[in-house]
């Protein structure tokens, strides 16, 4: 009896002992393959699962022991894993990087930043979108020109026309990208990847004024090019509806929109003083000298504007003026203009 129970004592002690063993062999396999903090970026993409991530992860050097981080598996559930580019450590284990990518963190998710702000012009976005994507300025611009590309976005997108091609359009994509922050979770964001978000933003801001636009009797990119020259001329979001209002008024009374911004766009460059000499610029752009809008927009713009230019305010005003401070002053006729602009003028 004795020995019987010896021989279970020992049988029992040596599937404890053999218990023990397993448990640390799986602790050690699931726990960090370093204690250095050591930086190691990983992409998932879409549609992986958790097994297949696993291998990701190994081929990365971040599984201490694969057959353990299959058994990690079995014994956890993750069912919404993320696909991002990951900043991960050498010093995660498992169950942290797991988790991280069931709920991610800003910290670490690999993103690249690029802001197109509200006014902005083409060269002035591919500033942008070259210095976040560090890529040459000229390389930014020769693909937001590339008549191929342009023509597949215009199959892409229903607010892109053959307008965008006409002869005399300084910058096909002018108007159209939508100004914000974007952040791409790529670890190699190329040009296309900011224009897609750009455009799908555009997008989801002009869908719901489709009809609004259509009332307004201007096809999407005629009233793009309306709204970049209020948004320009612009300075603060109470002149916004007032300034389309003159600009209309003077629209529906023949008149040209005489815009010192158009004028400036066609010899692009920036500054308040358009002389004589500026104003004789034989450009579409050119609202002193060509009637009606300008061939095409003149910068980004922003969905404020857009509403704006939309539920435009009535007034019999035909004229306006900018003071130094930004303040507008609004003139009904051209004496009370020049008027204005004799006793504030700044520059």
């Amino acid at each position: 009896m004795n020995s019987k129970k010896k021989i279970l004592g020992t049988i029992l002690g040596a599937v404890i002992i053999a218990v023990i063993i397993a448990f640390v062999f799986y602790m050690q396999g699931v726990s960090s393959v370093s204690n250095e903090d050591k930086e190691v970026i990983v992409t998932i993409e879409k549609g992986q699962g958790a097994n297949s991530i696993l291998n990701t992860l190994d081929e990365a050097g971040l599984v201490k022991n694969k057959l353990c981080g299959s058994l990690f598996l079995k014994l956890n559930h993750f069912d919404h894993l993320q696909a991002n580019t990951y900043i991960l450590n050498e010093n995660m284990d498992l169950n942290e990087i797991f988790s991280i990518m069931e709920r991610p963190k800003d910290q670490y998710v690999l993103r690249t930043k690029v802001t197109i702000k509200e006014g902005n012009t083409i060269p002035e976005v591919a500033n942008s979108i070259a210095q976040s994507l560090e890529v040459k300025k000229e390389d930014v611009l020769k693909t937001l020109n590339d008549k191929t590309y342009l023509q597949s976005l215009i199959k892409e997108y229903w607010f892109l026309t053959d307008d965008i091609l006409q002869s005399g359009i300084k910058y096909p994509l002018e108007g159209y990208l939508f100004p914000e922050t974007y952040l791409l979770n790529n670890k190699e964001v190329k040009v296309e990847d900011v224009v897609k978000e750009a455009l799908d933003m555009m997008d989801q801001k002009l869908t719901p004024l489709k009809d609004d636009i259509e009332k307004t009797k201007w096809s999407t990119h005629q009233f793009l090019s309306f709204a970049s020259v209020v948004e320009r001329e612009s300075l603060f979001d109470n002149d916004r509806a007032k300034i389309a209002g003159v600009f209309i008024n003077r629209l529906n009374q023949n008149m040209k929109l005489q815009s010192d911004i158009t004028v400036n766009y066609a010899w692009q460059r920036t500054g308040v003083k358009v002389s004589y000499q500026h104003l004789s610029i034989d450009s579409p752009y050119n609202t002193y000298k060509y009637g009606g809008l300008p061939i095409g927009p003149i910068s980004t713009v922003s969905l404020k504007t857009m509403e704006a230019c939309i539920h435009y305010e009535k007034s019999d005003y035909l004229y306006f003026f900018a003071k130094e401070n930004g303040e507008v002053i609004y003139s009904k006729t051209l004496a009370e203009h020049n008027k204005a602009v004799k006793e504030n003028k700044w520059y």
